[in-house]
């Protein structure tokens, strides 16, 4: 077998960004250096896996709020960062330093993740006939 043209590259390029990551995780100061670690290796693929199982709508009210906890959990970290004086790159990808732009960004991004749960959550109540929620009628019919 031969070996796909720039999957070297690519493996290299993976290992340095989750490095990279692995750095930004442990200057929160949140977990000690092995925890900062093994998250960094952990969450890039499930956020992707996560985000693809939300836009497929296939259990929404899970995947809907699983996607809630995890925002919850990262508006926390950035908001304790910035509570502490930290001046560290929020690990998101896009180099911002943790500020009340990012907070504001993610507590925008929790709402609507909060939303589309409660949304999930009323288009499955509605789904249920109203007599077997009432349990009225629900049982078999006599004669």
């Amino acid at each position: 077998m031969k070996p796909v043209a720039g999957s070297g590259w690519s493996v290299s390029a993976v290992r340095i960004s989750l490095t990279m990551f692995a750095f930004q995780v442990d200057a929160y100061g949140l977990l000690p250096h092995s925890g900062a670690i093994q998250v960094a290796q952990v969450l890039p693929p499930f956020e992707m896996l996560l985000g693809l199982w939300l836009l497929s709508g296939i259990g929404l009210r899970f995947s809907s709020v699983c996607t809630s906890f995890l925002l919850a959990g990262f508006l926390f970290a950035i908001v304790w960062a910035y509570a502490h004086g930290l001046k560290i790159d929020c690990g998101c990808g896009n180099h911002e330093e943790v500020g009340p732009k990012k907070i504001i960004e993610d507590s925008l991004m929790l709402a609507l993740a909060v939303g589309v749960a409660i949304e999930a959550f009323k288009l499955r109540a509605s789904r249920i006939p109203q007599d077997s929620r009432s349990g009225v009628g629900s049982g078999p019919k006599r004669a």
